[in-house]
This record gives C-alpha cells, sequence and structure tokens, in this order.
C-alpha cells in the first residue's frame, strides 16, 4: 500500500516553533518536536493503557467506549499514521492485540463488528488501514465481510444511508458518514465497492443540508459543527470538491469556528474537521488548512494531560485516539490521508 509523504506546514503568530516556519516540499519532511512530542505521549498513552485483550482503559471518567471494537479501531489508526512499522516498531504489539480483538468482535456469519454501526464502520475503517500493511492473513476476510455487511444494510435503507443498526430502514448522518469513509478506505484497499453505493449516500447527505450549508441529523434542519464536517468530508473524499454543496459546508463550518461550536462532541468533531480543512485546502488556499491545523496543534498542547491523554464525556481513550488523528495529517501516511 502506497504511502503519500507530503507538504508539512506550520504558520501560525501564535505558536512560537511555527514562526519562522514555510512551506516544507520535497523527500525532507520536517514535523516541529512539540508536535512530534505529543504525539508519541499520546499513543504512548494508549499503548500503556491497553489489556490484553486488545481494548483501552483511561483513569478518570467512565472509560466505557474504549472496551468497544469502534474506538479500538480509531486507536490502531492514530497508532498505524505515526508511521512505525505496524509488524516490529515500538507500537507492534499493541496493534495487533487491537486487530486482533476487533476480528474476534466480527460475526463470523453477517461480518458485523461490534453491537452498533457506529462501531461497525470505524472498525471496517481500522481493517482496511491495516490491511496490506499488518501480517495478519485475517484481516482481508474479515474487510470483505465488513465491507459486505455495509452494503447490504445500505439497501434496507429507504434514505440510502445507514442508521444503528444494520436492520435499519432509516438513517442518519452520522452513521452514514462513518460506513461512507469506511467504504472509500475499502476501495482504497483494493475492495470493489459500487459507485451506486456512494452515490446513493452522498444524495442521502445532499437532503440533510440546508441552505446555510449546515447538515442535519436526520434532516436539513440543525446544522451543526460535527455533522458538517462529516457531510464535506463525504463531500471531499468522493472528488466534489468544486460542487456547492462542499463550498456551502465549509463557508458553514467557517462560521462555528475551530471548536466546531459544539463542546460536547468536540473531540469527534477534531476527527472529521481535521480532514476537511485538509482537503479543502490547496494551492489556490494552502493557508486554510494551515491556519486551522496551528489553531487545532495551539488548543490540543493546552488541553493534553501530563499522562498523555485528553478526556472527555467519551472517555480518555476516545478523546486520545481522536485528537491524534486530528493531528495525523501532519504525518500522511495513511492511504484515507491521501488528497
Amino acid at each position: 500500500m502506497v504511502r503519500l509523504f507530503i507538504i508539512i506546514v506550520f504558520i501560525s503568530s501564535s505558536l512560537p516553533w511555527a514562526r519562522a516556519q514555510g512551506i516544507f516540499e520535497g523527500p525532507t519532511q520536517f514535523i516541529p518536536v512539540e508536535v512530534d512530542r505529543m504525539y508519541v505521549k499520546g499513543i504512548n498513552f494508549l499503548r500503556d493503557h491497553q489489556n490484553k485483550d486488545g481494548t483501552f482503559t483511561s483513569p478518570g471518567r467512565s472509560d466505557t467506549y474504549g472496551k468497544q471494537p469502534g474506538v479500538v479501531g480509531l486507536a490502531v489508526i492514530s497508532m498505524m499514521a505515526h508511521g512505525d512499522d505496524p509488524n516490529r516498531g515500538p507500537y507492534a504489539l499493541a496493534i495487533r492485540r487491537a486487530l486482533d480483538f476487533i476480528v474476534k468482535s466480527q460475526n463470523k456469519s453477517t461480518g458485523y463488528i461490534g453491537s452498533s454501526m457506529y462501531n461497525h464502520g470505524f472498525a471496517t475503517l481500522a481493517l482496511a488501514e491495516a490491511y496490506g500493511q499488518v501480517n495478519d492473513n485475517r484481516l482481508g476476510i474479515a474487510l470483505k465481510k465488513a465491507t459486505d455487511l455495509i452494503l447490504n444494510a445500505q439497501k434496507r435503507s429507504r434514505a440510502g444511508g445507514w442508521r444503528y443498526s444494520p436492520e435499519s430502514s432509516d438513517a442518519d448522518t452520522t452513521v452514514s458518514g462513518a460506513q461512507f469513509v469506511a467504504l472509500m478506505a475499502a476501495r482504497n484497499a483494493g475492495l470493489a465497492v459500487p459507485q451506486e453505493s456512494l452515490e446513493k449516500a452522498l444524495r442521502y447527505l445532499i437532503s440533510c443540508q440546508s441552505s446555510d450549508g449546515g447538515v442535519g441529523y436526520t434532516s436539513a434542519s440543525s446544522g451543526n459543527g460535527p455533522r458538517t464536517a462529516i457531510a464535506a468530508l463525504c463531500f471531499a473524499l468522493a472528488k466534489k470538491k468544486e460542487s456547492e454543496r462542499f463550498k456551502a459546508a465549509m463557508g458553514f463550518l467557517a462560521n462555528v469556528g475551530p471548536s466546531g461550536g459544539y463542546d460536547h462532541y468536540y473531540h469527534y468533531f477534531l476527527y472529521y474537521a481535521a480532514q476537511t480543512y485538509f482537503h479543502a485546502s490547496g494551492p489556490q488556499n494552502p493557508r486554510l488548512w494551515q491556519e486551522w491545523n496551528a489553531e487545532n496543534i495551539k488548543r490540543l498542547l493546552e488541553t493534553q494531560q501530563e499522562d498523555g491523554r485528553w478526556d472527555s464525556n467519551f472517555g480518555g481513550s476516545f478523546a486520545t485516539a481522536a485528537s491524534l488523528l486530528s493531528l495525523a495529517l501532519n504525518y500522511r501516511y495513511l492511504p484515507i490521508y491521501e488528497r
């Protein structure tokens, strides 16, 4: 699986180590030491708080999410995103344990992973990113079954998206976004994903977008930052960045600001927004990503705990994995992070 090494950028007057940095191109990549130190502290926290069965725990608030396949999947991806050898590097054992947990959590007959489509989507994404990089012959079979379940579940949906259960006939934008990204990652990994399935999902997301660019939960009302970032990322992955829908979503995100305007799902927002701003940026507007990234780095530096974790209402394992993945675009080793 090809790894893409591209521009690393940090420009912000609020970050002392970034003031003198411009755009770094070519074969020599530059990661500011503060960012890499923060990232390593975070993945070390996950590794050191992993249970032998591959799940994760965290001190402080209740961390039941760390025992769910979806969050285990996000933790796997955050480790792989640092670029260490997943088979022999410092996180190889943790990656192997986590993937083993995901594979064992899969229903062998249906392909369903976990107890909700949230779990299934993020776990499938982890399988897709690990497939071809981690030496585990089970991953391809598990990924194929998981992908087939997503495709079959969509056929039951009147709206063309997904909801909490693979048997659901309705849909919402958050679950649908997770399945869409998983399908794109599976396609990147070489699996056959029908274009019509992707187009149906995009039509559903568009139906939930209001005139101000915001995306609602099950309809085009009450748009917020997290859901709009999810839809915008799906548009970008589908190569729809020149569409009015994508531009409207980015306009909405610009108005809500770098925190997403929705503190309860702050780290969830960061995970999607980082990718969205990266895709929205380009030769014509490079500062869009640069400025958002610099502000995100500043906020995460201020809120990282001494032991390397970040905290949220959903527990330290999820908050840490999501925060790390919002920083992972600075490395860009994983296929899903290619423009």
